[in-house]
């Protein structure tokens, strides 16, 4: 792979991950329609969310709770900034800029006061911090709007009224938004590859399986895992930024929901902890499951067989999204992409 030197190694993933990319770059014009289009644009931040997600949880071996407050950050950051400075590029930059000083500051300090604890601990702290910033964002209502959260408006490019092309499918504002989250979140998806790839990934890897074995050679165990937790809740934070400016609204039921952050867990672990490839294949699965299977099961629900309309009722879609969570991951315990490496 490009920058990285880590090829997906199997046929199947291989094609897998080309349909994925070929589907998400050419989306505006193989699927029609704007609920179409929202689903590609959710699938691209979630890949780069679950990516920086799996870098903790994967490859370091890190289990956090406070990764949705990240995401948030960067949501709130591009999103007040718009909202407050106006729709310009110069408040994107200043609010996505805010974002990435304080996610990265508050990691660092979570990082340095925390790691040094039991695994467990540490989840309970991150837990701790990312309900009590969901808390503060919903009770600053007269600067987060609260509950309600904020819209805003985008620069006058990035705005559907904004005709580009006049064709067959129209290239407007839309479009060139999508874009944009399509390309920002592929060049974060590469660096993040490419990170896990590089010496300090492999002395991640090294802390994930014996960190008594890597400190004894020398590595100062917490100042690694800080670095990694700093650099997942950097690309979190754009990931929220790249949300917002799709979404163009911020709030903390899009942003700082532990529903989100329970999605993100379901997404590493189906797709495969440790290997980044899993969270594309995980966060594709799990949008796509969440947004049509409701449709499914209303198609299969009229069909004239017995007990048919009532087990695939629409409303017991939640149910039937957990049945197959639990069973894909107890048929691919190492996730999918770990059963199709296997497999090679």
């Amino acid at each position: 792979m490009i920058l990285s030197g880590d090829p997906p190694r199997g046929r199947t993933l291989a094609l897998l991950l080309t349909v994925i990319f070929a589907g998400l770059a050419l989306a505006p014009f193989l699927f029609p329609g704007m609920a179409a289009l929202n689903v590609a644009a959710k699938i691209c931040y979630f890949v780069v969310l679950a990516a920086s997600y799996d870098l903790l949880l994967g490859y370091t071996g890190i289990v956090s709770f406070a990764h949705t407050m990240f995401f948030g950050i960067g949501g709130y950051g591009a999103g007040l900034a718009l909202y407050n400075f106006g729709p310009s590029w110069s408040s994107i930059a200043v609010g996505t800029a805010a974002a990435l000083v304080l996610a990265v500051a508050l990691a660092l300090v979570i990082g340095l006061l925390s790691l040094r604890v039991r695994a467990i601990f540490f989840a309970m702290i991150t837990l701790a911090v990312g309900s009590a910033f969901a808390i503060l964002a919903s009770q600053l209502s007269s600067f987060t709007g609260g509950e309600d959260g904020r819209t805003f408006r985008l620069p006058e490019a990035l705005r559907p009224g904004f005709q580009v092309l006049n064709s067959p499918v129209a290239v407007n504002g839309r479009v060139l938004t999508y874009y944009l989250v399509f390309f920002s979140s592929l060049i974060l998806f590469l660096l993040m590859l490419r990170v896990v790839n590089s010496p300090f990934g492999r002395v991640l890897q090294a802390i994930r399986e014996n960190e008594f074995r890597a400190e004894a050679l020398g590595y100062r165990i917490v100042i690694y895992r800080s670095i990694a937790n700093c650099l997942a809740a950097a690309a979190a934070a754009l990931a929220g930024v790249l949300s917002a400016l799709w979404l163009r609204y911020t709030g903390p039921a899009v942003t700082l929901s532990f529903d989100t952050m329970l999605d993100i867990l379901l997404m590493v672990v189906i797709g495969g902890m440790g290997t980044l490839y899993g969270a594309v294949l995980g966060a594709t699965i799990f949008v796509l499951a969440e947004t049509y299977m409701q449709s499914l099961m209303a198609v299969v629900s009229h069909a004239s067989l017995p007990l048919l309309p009532r087990l695939f009722d629409p409303d017991r879609w939640l149910l039937w999204l957990g049945v197959l969570f639990v069973l894909s991951v107890y048929f691919f315990p190492f996730g999918i992409v770990g059963r199709l490496r296997k497999r090679h």
